[in-house]
Formats: structure tokens, C-alpha cells, sequence
């Protein structure tokens, strides 16, 4: 099996752009097209579904990329494994987290690790934390900061980072979502007054499972004004009074917009966000995510 061409598959099935994967490989979209049409000779399947509008993984190929990926990993610890001396480390390593987390965690083991492994190449991606376990179940990543959910995944590693509240805020200086002059009294008052307040909150993730599961202990049918992705959207919705949001702490902190909100007068115990870094235990076996996972683990 070609290497290359299994490469150029996997680019293809992340970018379902045949424009995009030329780019990203540095060949012509005739050259893509001409090696994935091999591939799918050599194989017998059909990978993808292609018109002059889009393209899509077929079943086959979706399977088959489970397959891709583990060879390439396999022959990243083989290359790795011809220059094994820790000092001579060189690669690369991917590591995807949301804004918040780059630059509130990832600066400072990343300037560790850099100082000891110069040679290693590192690939960061941000973007909503709500997918980052997903991401590095499926192989698009070695390495993410993600919440810990509920129950691991099995074949997951994860270490601790932080821990940080779930917190309700609101506009400050806005009397929008004021305190009522007399408080909400009983539970159909409490569920009333809950359901009239509009509700800007994550799309998915922790966060959300864990407002879901609240709203449905109290029996509150919520208003949910907006879902979005990543929490520091809601920071930027709220300040302008659209609504209450509900976020990790840590990222209201770190927001530029903390000053323009104020927790809100009410917060419901939410149980601890905690952030923490993990990887597939098999990635291990790779020299230069064994030796960020030792370093991580020396500090934490």
C-alpha cells in the first residue's frame, strides 16, 4: 500500500474538497483525482461519492479510513523509532483545545516541552471544546485539552489540569434580568420565573448536558434564546444583553469582555467543569506523544 496515496485519502476524507487537498498537498486536483481513482481500483471499492458539486465518504470509505489511519500512525512509530534518542526527537504533534485553554494552559507546557524537544513540530487547532475527545477518538489528533465527561471512553488517557465552576452571568449595568422585587416563592413561582429569562448556551458539550440535565430536574421548560459554539461566544452575546449565559468560570476570566457581564444573582450548582489533556492510550506507543504525556505528567 502506497503511503502517499493513503495520505492524500485521509486529507480528502477531512476536507471533502478536492481543491482544498491539493493545496494542502501540494499537487494538482487532476493528481488527487487520478491517485484516489488507483486507490479505489487497487481496493475494489468505491471511497467516495463525487459529483462536480461535493464529495462524500462512501460506507467503504469510511471504513477504509479507519484502516489509513492506523497504517500511518504505524509508520510514524516507525520513522520514530529510527531516531528513538529522546534528545533527537523530530516529528510533529497535533494538538487541538479551545482559544481559552491556548492560551490559559497550553502556553505553559508548551514552552516546557519545547525547551526540551526543539525538533518537534506542533500543530495546534482551536476551536469549541465539545468535540476535542471525538477529535482524538477518531485520529485527527494526538493530543487535546478537552472537559472530562461523565464516564471516559474506553482506551482514553486523561490528566487533571483544572477544575473551574459552571457559572450563570448576565449584562452588567442591566436591569433586564434584575433580581424581582419579591423573590420567586415556590416551585411553580421558581419554574415561572426560570422560563420567562432567555438562555444563551453551548450548542453541546458538557456544559450543556449538564444546564439540560438541571432545567429537567426543576421541571423548567427553558427559553432558550441562542446555541452556539464555544464558550466564548456566550460571553460576547450576553454582554450585549441578550440573555443569561452559562460557561466554565475560567473563561469569563479570560475573556476581554468580563468586565461588560456579572454573575447572576441566582447560580444553580452545576458540578465542577474539569479540564484535563488526553490521549489514546495506543498513541503512547509514539516516542514524541509518550514524551509530551511524561512531561505533562512530571508537572501536573
Amino acid at each position: 500500500m502506497d503511503i502517499n496515496k493513503l495520505k492524500l485519502f485521509c486529507t480528502l476524507a477531512t476536507t471533502l474538497h478536492f481543491g482544498n487537498t491539493a493545496r494542502l498537498c501540494h499537487a494538482s486536483p487532476s493528481t488527487i483525482s487520478r491517485r484516489i481513482k488507483q486507490l479505489e481500483d487497487e481496493l475494489g471499492k468505491t471511497l467516495f461519492e463525487r459529483d462536480n458539486r461535493s464529495v462524500a465518504l462512501t460506507g467503504d470509505g469510511q471504513n477504509f479510513l479507519l484502516f489509513a489511519k492506523e497504517i500511518l500512525q504505524q509508520w510514524e512509530l516507525y520513522q520514530q523509532s529510527l531516531h528513538a534518542d529522546a534528545n533527537q526527537l523530530t516529528g510533529q504533534l497535533s494538538i487541538y483545545c479551545s482559544v481559552t485553554a491556548s492560551y490559559s494552559f497550553l502556553f505553559d507546557i508548551l514552552t516546557r516541552f519545547r525547551s526540551h524537544y526543539p525538533g518537534i513540530a506542533l500543530k495546534i487547532h482551536t476551536g469549541d471544546p465539545a468535540p476535542a475527545i471525538e477529535r482524538v477518538l477518531a485520529g485527527n489528533e494526538d493530543i487535546a485539552i478537552a472537559a472530562k465527561p461523565h464516564k471516559l471512553p474506553a482506551g482514553l488517557g486523561f490528566k487533571t489540569i483544572a477544575r473551574s465552576p459552571l457559572i450563570f452571568i448576565t449584562a452588567r449595568n442591566s436591569e433586564t434580568f434584575a433580581p424581582p422585587i419579591v423573590a420567586p416563592a415556590g416551585k411553580e413561582s421558581t419554574q415561572r420565573y426560570w422560563a420567562d429569562i432567555p438562555m444563551i448556551i453551548s450548542e453541546e458539550g458538557i456544559s450543556r448536558e449538564r444546564i439540560d440535565r438541571w432545567f429537567k430536574r426543576q421541571q423548567i421548560n427553558p427559553n432558550i434564546y441562542a446555541e452556539v459554539k464555544g464558550h466564548e461566544a456566550i460571553v460576547s452575546m450576553v454582554s450585549l444583553g441578550f440573555g443569561i449565559g452559562v460557561l466554565p468560570r475560567i473563561v469569563l476570566e479570560n475573556s476581554p469582555l468580563a468586565e461588560k457581564v456579572t454573575p447572576f444573582h441566582l447560580q444553580p450548582d452545576l458540578g465542577p467543569y474539569e479540564l484535563g489533556v488526553c490521549v489514546m492510550e495506543k498513541r503512547l506507543k509514539s516516542p514524541i506523544v509518550e514524551a509530551f504525556w511524561q512531561q505533562l505528567a512530571d508537572h501536573t
